[in-house]
C-alpha cells in the first residue's frame, strides 16, 4: 500500500559513521534506516517507548535487505525515506531509500514485526497503532 509521498528524515554524516576512507560504513545505513522509521512512527503519533509501556509491545526488525549504490561521505546531508509497502496484522514491510540530493545511495526493504515486550513472541499490532499506520 504505497503512500503518495514518502516520509523523509534528514541527517548528516559524522566521523563516527565513516570508515578509515571517510566513506559511510555499510552497516550504518541500517542505523540511518532505523532512525528514519522511528521518526516516521513518531510523526504518525506512535512513540516506541509509549508503545512498550502502554501496550506491552515492541517493533523489531525481522528481515532486512539493503542494496548499496553510491558512497556517502563525511559531512554529507542525506535524506532517508520511508514508504509502507505491506501492512500486516503483526508486521509491516517498509521500503527505504537514502538520498544525497538526486543521487540514490542505498535502498532496502525492512520487515518490522510486532512482538510482546516480555516474550518477544509475535503479536498483532494494536488497533490504535494499526489505524495510524494505514
Amino acid at each position: 500500500m504505497p503512500t503518495a509521498e514518502p516520509f523523509r528524515h534528514r541527517l548528516r554524516v559524522y566521523w563516527e559513521d565513516t570508515d578509515a576512507g571517510g566513506v559511510v560504513f555499510y552497516a550504518n545505513y541500517l542505523k540511518f534506516f532505523e532512525r528514519a522509521r522511528t521518526e516516521w512512527l513518531r510523526a504518525l503519533g506512535v512513540g516506541q517507548e509509549a508503545l512498550r509501556s502502554a501496550d506491552g509491545v515492541l517493533f523489531v526488525v525481522a528481515e532486512s535487505r539493503v542494496r548499496y549504490r553510491l558512497p556517502a561521505r563525511l559531512d554529507d546531508e542525506i535524506d532517508v525515506t520511508v514508504e509502507l509497502r505491506e501492512p500486516g496484522r503483526a508486521s509491516l514491510l517498509v521500503e527505504q531509500h537514502a538520498w544525497r540530493g538526486a543521487d540514490l545511495l542505498a535502498d532496502g526493504e525492512i520487515r518490522i514485526g510486532c512482538v510482546d515486550a516480555g516474550t518477544f513472541r509475535p503479536v498483532r499490532i494494536p488497533p490504535s497503532v494499526a489505524h495510524r499506520i494505514g
